[in-house]
């Protein structure tokens, strides 16, 4: 987990907490797959170690201009247009941001890392 607080709007907030919140917001986004990536490999380290993969290494949270700029990684469903997914999860995440925490988002960097395929 990242201990590393955010300043910004005169307050302290943690990155963990900006990045649980983008990372639920993106969720709810129809087209989202998963927050980060979900393969494998990463799900065997994940049963071995018996820790799930912390959000903020998908979800990275910087201050600039006294604004918050987020940075998500994402997995998607095929079939979904990614420009479209990408504006639907920018909005999405910076509604949750200025609901949540009260600050502008200076900008929501979407990263599209990999493509879920439905079952036949």
């Amino acid at each position: 987990m990242d201990d590393t607080e955010l300043f910004v709007a005169g307050i302290g907030v943690s990155h963990d907490v900006v990045a649980q919140i983008a990372a639920k917001a993106a969720e709810r986004v129809e087209g989202v797959a998963c927050v980060g990536t979900n393969d494998i490999t990463s799900s065997l380290i994940n049963v071995f170690t018996r820790t799930e993969s912390p959000q903020g290494t998908a979800v990275v949270c910087e201050v600039e201009d006294d604004k918050l700029v987020v940075t998500i990684h994402l997995s998607v469903f095929f079939g979904y247009t990614f420009t479209t997914l990408a504006a639907e999860v920018r909005q999405e995440i910076a509604n949750a941001v200025t609901e949540q925490v009260g600050c502008e988002t200076g900008a929501v960097n979407v990263c599209i890392d990999g493509l879920v395929f439905p079952k036949e």
